[in-house]
C-alpha cells in the first residue's frame, strides 16, 4: 500500500482473522520469494510426504487382493519398488524440461494439446482433492486402530475437523504449515526404519521356510489355474496397489515453491521421495509375508504388524503405538500436497481461462486462498459421500492419478521421439518413458475395469463434468474477449502517437477525474470517453490509476514482479498521452499488491486527499442479459471499491461498458 497511508485500525473481526491466519506479507519485499521457497528437505516433507505416506494404504490393498496367494507378495514388493523408480525417473525428466512447474497440466497442454491439458488438469484437481480425503481418512483409520470399535462411528466427523484444521494452517502460509508438520515427518521416518529393519532382520530365520512355501504353492497354482491365471492374479493385485505410487507427481507439479536452482533441488527431492517410497512400500510387503500377517477387524495391516513384532510388553506396546500414531500423523502431512499443488493447478488453468480467473489470485499472505478453501470443502463432501470408506476413496484416487501419469508420460514420450534427430540420448530417455507408459496404462485399465461399479464410474463422471465445465468457461471468456476487442473498432482515432507530449503540473484545485484502468484496451478507452461524454467540460485533470496485481502466474520471483510493474507503467503512460492529446492535464499512479480492491481503494483515498475536487471513475462490463454465473466469472471489484470509497465520503461513478457476452 501507499507508504504514507495511515495505519489501518483493525476491527475485532480483522484481529481474529489475523490471529488465526497470520499477518499479511509484503509483496514488494525483494527477498520475499527467497524467504518462502523450500529447500529439498522441506520440499520432501511438504511434497514427498504424499508419496511415502501411501505406504500406509497402497501395500495393504495389494496384499489383501492377493488373498490366499499371499506368497506372491515378495514378487509384488520387487515390482512395486521398480515401478516407483521408473515413474520417478520419468517425472525427473519432466522437472528437467519444465522447470517452472505445473506438472501434468503444463506437460499435456504443451506436448499433446490443450484438450489433453484440460483433461489432465481436471484429473489433477480431483486427484488432489482425493489426496486430502484419502490421506486424512487413512490417518483417522490408523489412529482409531487403538480405540474401541464403539468410537469408530466418529471417524467421519474427526476427519472433517482435521481437514478444516489443515485449511486454516495452509491459508496462514506454505512454509509455516510445513515447519509445523516437519517433526511429524521425521518421527515417521525413524519409527518405520525401526519397524522395517526389525521386521526383516528378526525374521531372517524364516526366509528358508517362506521360500519353500512359495515354491510349493506356486507349483500347485501353476497346475490348478495355469501360468496366465496366476499372472492375472498378480497383475490384478499389482494394479489394485496403485495407491502406492500416488504422490510421485507432486514434486514436478509444485516446482514453483522450490528454492533456486529449482531443477537441481526438485530432482534431489524426487530422489529422496523415490528411495523412501520404494523401501517403505516394498519393505512392508516383505514384512507382511515374513511375519505371516493375518487381517484383524477394525485394524490396519500396519498396526497388526507393529503389534505382532513388538509383542505385548509395555515397551513394545508403547513403541507400536508411537509407530502407528506417527503413521496417522504423516498422512496428515501428506494431505499438504493437495493443499500445495491443487490451488496451483487451478491457478494455471485459470490463467488459461479454463476456470474463473479469481482462482489465479493470491491472498495477502501470498497463499492460494480461494483454491485452498474450494478443495478443502470438496474433500469434506467426498468424505461424507463415501462415509469415510478408504477402499472407495483409493479406487477413485488411483484412477485419476494414473490418468494423469498416462497423459504426462505419453507427452514426454512424444517429446523425446520428436527430438530423436537432435538428442543423442533420446533412446535412453524414451525407453524409460515407454516403460512408465506401459505400467501406467496397465494399472489404469485394470483399475477402471475391475472397480468401475465400486466408485470408478463416479471418478470418471466427476472428471468429465469438470472438463465440460472448463470448456464452457473457456467459451464464455473467448466471447467476452472478442466483444471487448470489437470495442476498439468503433473508437475514433485517438490512440497515442509516437510523439510524447510533455507533462504539465496539475492544478490541485481543478476538478479531477481519477480513473481506474487495467491494460491499455478498448475497455479503458471507452470508460475514459464515457466520463468525458457524461460530464462535458467538467473535469480538467485526469489521474489514471492502476494496480499491478501479482497472481500465481507472476509469483515466481522478484524479477517477475518488476517486469509486471514496467508493463503496467507502460500502459498507464499510454492513457496519459491519450488524455494529453485531447487537451486534458494528466498523470498516473500505480501500486503493487495481491488484492485489487484494497490496493485501489487506498490509492484513491491518497489521491483524493491531494485533489479534493475529485471523482473516482471505474468501468464495469454490462451484459445484455445478466446470468447467474457472471458474478463468479467476472469480479465485482467496481462495486466493492465504490462501497469503501462512499464510506470515506468519496464519490465513485461506475460506468457501464456494454457487451453481448
Amino acid at each position: 500500500m501507499s507508504q504514507d497511508h495511515p495505519v489501518e485500525e483493525l476491527s475485532t473481526l480483522k484481529k481474529v482473522q489475523r490471529a488465526i491466519f497470520g499477518n499479511p506479507k509484503n509483496i514488494n519485499d525483494p527477498g520475499i520469494f527467497h524467504k518462502l521457497a523450500l529447500i529439498p528437505l522441506l520440499a520432501w516433507v511438504g511434497l514427498g510426504a504424499d508419496g511415502i505416506s501411501s505406504s500406509a494404504y497402497g501395500p495393504e490393498e495389494a496384499f489383501r487382493t492377493l488373498g490366499q496367494h499371499s506368497y506372491l507378495a515378495f514378487f509384488l514388493a520387487i515390482a512395486s519398488a521398480l515401478t516407483v523408480i521408473i515413474i520417478s525417473l520419468a517425472y525427473s525428466k519432466i522437472i528437467e524440461h519444465f522447470p517452472n512447474g505445473g506438472g501434468g497440466y503444463i506437460v499435456a497442454t504443451h506436448l499433446i494439446g490443450e484438450r489433453a491439458g484440460v483433461v489432465s488438469g481436471s484429473a489433477l484437481m480431483i486427484d488432489y482433492i482425493l489426496t486430502i480425503a484419502v490421506s486424512v481418512v487413512s490417518s483417522v483409520d490408523a489412529l482409531f486402530s487403538y480405540l474401541p470399535v464403539s468410537f469408530h462411528q466418529h471417524k467421519v466427523l474427526t476427519a472433517s475437523i482435521l481437514i478444516v484444521f489443515l485449511m486454516i494452517l495452509n491459508v496462514r502460509g506454505l512454509k509455516e504449515s510445513i515447519k509445523v508438520l516437519a517433526p511429524i515427518f521425521l518421527i515417521f521416518i525413524l519409527t518405520h526404519i525401526v519397524l522395517l529393519g526389525y521386521g526383516i532382520i528378526s525374521n531372517l530365520s524364516h526366509v528358508g521356510e517362506v521360500v519353500t512355501h512359495t515354491s510349493t504353492q506356486m507349483s500347485k497354482d501353476m497346475t490348478d489355474i495355469g501360468f496366465f491365471g496366476l499372472l492375472f492374479i498378480f497383475i490384478r493385485a499389482y494394479s489394485f496397489g496403485g495407491g502406492t505410487y500416488t504422490g510421485i507427481e507432486a514434486v514436478s507439479n509444485g516446482l514453483q515453491v522450490m528454492k533456486e536452482p529449482k531443477v537441481a533441488n526438485g530432482k534431489r527431492t524426487m530422489v529422496y521421495m523415490a528411495i523412501s517410497l520404494a523401501i517403505a512400500g516394498g519393505g512392508l510387503l516383505v514384512c507382511y509375508l515374513l511375519v505371516n500377517i493375518q487381517f484383524v477387524e477394525g485394524k490396519t495391516l500396519n498396526s497388526v504388524l507393529a503389534d505382532t513384532l513388538y509383542g505385548n510388553s509395555k515397551f513394545g506396546s508403547i513403541l507400536a503405538l508411537i509407530t502407528i500414531v506417527s503413521e496417522g500423523a504423516i498422512l496428515l502431512v501428506a494431505a499438504q500436497t493437495g493443499f500445495i499443488d491443487a490451488p496451483r493447478v487451478m491457478a494455471n488453468m485459470a490463467i488459461d481461462s479454463w476456470l474463473p480467473r479469481r482462482f489465479a489470485a493470491i491472498s495477502e499472505r501470498l497463499t492460494m486462498k480461494n483454491g485452498i478453501l474450494i478443495i478443502g470443502i470438496a474433500a469434506i463432501l467426498l468424505l461424507v459421500y463415501t462415509n469415510g470408506s478408504i477402499s472407495a476413496l483409493v479406487v477413485m484416487y488411483s484412477i485419476n492419478v494414473f490418468l494423469t501419469f498416462t497423459l504426462s508420460i505419453f507427452g514426454m514420450t512424444k517429446f523425446f521421439w520428436q527430438r530423436r534427430k537432435t538428442d543423442i540420448h533420446w533412446k535412453k530417455s524414451i525407453s524409460v518413458q515407454l516403460l512408465g507408459l506401459a505400467l501406467s496404462v496397465t494399472i489404469l485399465s485394470i483399475t477402471v475395469f475391475e472397480k468401475f461399479t465400486e466408485g470408478g464410474w463416479l471418478t470418471l463422471v466427476i472428471t468429465l463434468s469438470l472438463v465440460l465445465l472448463a470448456y464452457s468457461i473457456k467459451k464464455h471468456y473467448k466471447n467476452v474477449n472478442k466483444d471487448i476487442s470489437s470495442l476498439e473498432e468503433n473508437l475514433p482515432d485517438i490512440f497515442p502517437t509516437n510523439e510524447n507530449i510533455p507533462l504539465k503540473p496539475l492544478n490541485k484545485n481543478d476538478m479531477t477525474a481519477i480513473q481506474l484502468v487495467g491494460s491499455y484496451s478498448g475497455f479503458g478507452i471507452h470508460t475514459f470517453l464515457s466520463a468525458i461524454k457524461s460530464f462535458p467540460n467538467n473535469y480538467k485533470n485526469f489521474v489514471f490509476v492502476s494496480v499491478a496485481i501479482v497472481d500465481q502466474g507472476l509469483f515466481k520471483g522478484h524479477e517477475s514482479v518488476e517486469g509486471l510493474k514496467e508493463t503496467v507503467q507502460a500502459n498507464l503512460d499510454k492513457y496519459v498521452q491519450m488524455a494529453l492529446s485531447l487537451g486534458f492535464n494528466a498523470e498516473s499512479r500505480m501500486e503493487t499488491g495481491t488484492d485489487l480492491v484494497e490496493a485501489a481503494t487506498n490509492l484513491c483515498i491518497d489521491i483524493h486527499k491531494e485533489y479534493p475536487k475529485s471523482t473516482v471513475f471505474t468501468g464495469k462490463l454490462a451484459f445484455r442479459e445478466e446470468k447467474f454465473y457472471h458474478k463468479l466469472l467476472h469480479n465485482e471489484s467496481s462495486y466493492s471499491i465504490q462501497r469503501r470509497l462512499q464510506w470515506q465520503g468519496i464519490t465513485n461513478v461506475i460506468l457501464p461498458i456494454r457487451i453481448i457476452g
